[in-house]
């Protein structure tokens, strides 16, 4: 297989077969992102990705039942090349029956109900939206270059298209204090209304080279501590409202690892965090603050 510069994929994807649609992210201004930054963005061509899927083929047969197409933002290629890559990808494995990509919020903003239709019905089935918070102040903060209101609209266009959503938060990027609790409650009112699959937790971490390093470094912005990490993340399922969410925090960053329906876990997270934050122990759940993504 042919990569190009640091591979990353969602957790989940572990065993899918990474075809390399694009070199690095479309956007890639996010202030706490040190993903792609010693890569300067660009578009493989067809006929690249065609010789790579004839390559996966000879290599692995039948084998392939799952892809997840990179970097980090396959979504921004044109649809004509995505219906054209997942048509090649359907022909060369048979067993094939999962397809994932990222996808930015701008890209996806740029494509419409109907094209993720075609893109849903030619296979792709999951997308991985770095929702991150539903704060306006926060996402402007962070240089994410969308409102909350355009997030919005994102997520929606790829549940209405039928394409699952996994909606990726992040616990912390808020900061502490007042702004930790709306942090956690605003995002969680945005994802009532996205109403995705999935929705995946991260927690918060200064990644040196990056502004939100800088930031941290200087003063400028205060991480939680485990304590207020577990109180954000309380605030965060107590007001989300669809049961049958399904909730991942199996992500190396967090504290506490769950997953499963909001249902099925709420009672028994919530003890959790309470008897932790009762006993203030120094013996305290999961390894958090690791540093990368």
């Amino acid at each position: 297989m042919r990569y190009e510069g640091n591979i990353y994929r969602p957790p989940p994807e572990a065993d899918a077969y990474i075809l390399q649609c694009t070199i690095g992210c479309s956007y890639n201004k996010c202030s706490y992102c040190a993903m792609y930054k010693d890569v300067r963005y660009r578009v493989r061509t067809i006929d690249e990705l065609k010789e790579d899927i004839r390559l996966a083929q000879a290599t692995f047969g039948n084998k392939v039942e799952k892809v997840f197409l990179s970097d980090g933002d396959a979504i921004s290629l044109p649809t004509e090349s995505l219906l054209t890559i997942l048509s090649e990808l359907y022909l060369a494995f048979p067993n094939l029956n999962h397809v994932s990509t990222y996808a930015g919020p701008q890209s996806t903003l740029d494509k419409s109900l109907d094209e993720f239709r075609q893109l849903k019905e030619a296979g792709l089935t999951m997308t991985y939206l770095g929702v991150e918070s539903g704060s306006d102040e926060v996402l402007k903060a962070i240089r994410k270059g969308v409102s909350s209101a355009q997030m919005l609209a994102a997520g929606q266009n790829i549940v209405q298209s039928g394409i699952k959503l996994v909606a990726m938060v992040m616990i912390g990027l808020g900061g502490s204090g007042e702004q930790s609790k709306q942090h956690a409650i605003q995002t969680a009112e945005l994802i009532n209304k996205m109403n995705p699959y999935l929705l995946g937790l991260l927690t918060t971490v200064a990644i040196e080279g990056t502004p939100l390093y800088r930031q941290v470094e200087k003063g400028d912005f205060t991480l939680l501590d485990p304590y207020e990490v577990l109180e954000e993340v309380k605030n965060l399922l107590q007001t989300l409202n669809r049961e049958e969410l399904l909730i991942d925090s199996t992500h190396g960053s967090n504290l506490l690892p769950m997953k499963g329906s909001l249902q099925a876990i709420r009672s028994g997270v919530f003890d959790k965090i309470d008897h932790t934050l009762l006993n203030r122990d120094s013996n305290i759940i999961g390894k958090a603050y690791l540093g990368r993504f």
